[in-house]
């Protein structure tokens, strides 16, 4: 399997990763490496997460709040978005919509 990270995932991964590093430094770097390895760990676990919204499965991330929402198609997993929990629902299904 190989994973595609879109462009609109990695600019939520961005903002993430400003907003930690605001609030301490270093922080903002342990949020990347903890976000990419949940990512990573699609490899193996791809596709046995429940289709929360439009067909995007939503994975939880172990170490903050945030959403991984990624499809699978054969053998290509597409993360198209990793967004704060702590979000209004009604803003994270407007999100999911663009």
């Amino acid at each position: 399997m190989k994973i595609h990270i879109l462009d609109q995932a990695e600019d939520d991964l961005v903002d993430g990763y400003n907003f930690y590093e605001s609030q301490k430094q270093g922080v903002g770097a342990y949020f990347l490496d903890s976000l990419y390895s949940d990512i990573e760990s699609l490899i193996l676990y791809a596709g046995i997460h429940r289709v929360r919204h439009k067909g995007y499965r939503r994975m939880l991330s172990k170490r903050f709040p945030f959403a991984i929402y990624y499809t699978v198609s054969g053998d290509a997993i597409k993360v198209h978005a990793v967004i704060d929990c702590r979000k209004d629902p009604a803003w994270i299904r407007g999100r999911l919509n663009t």
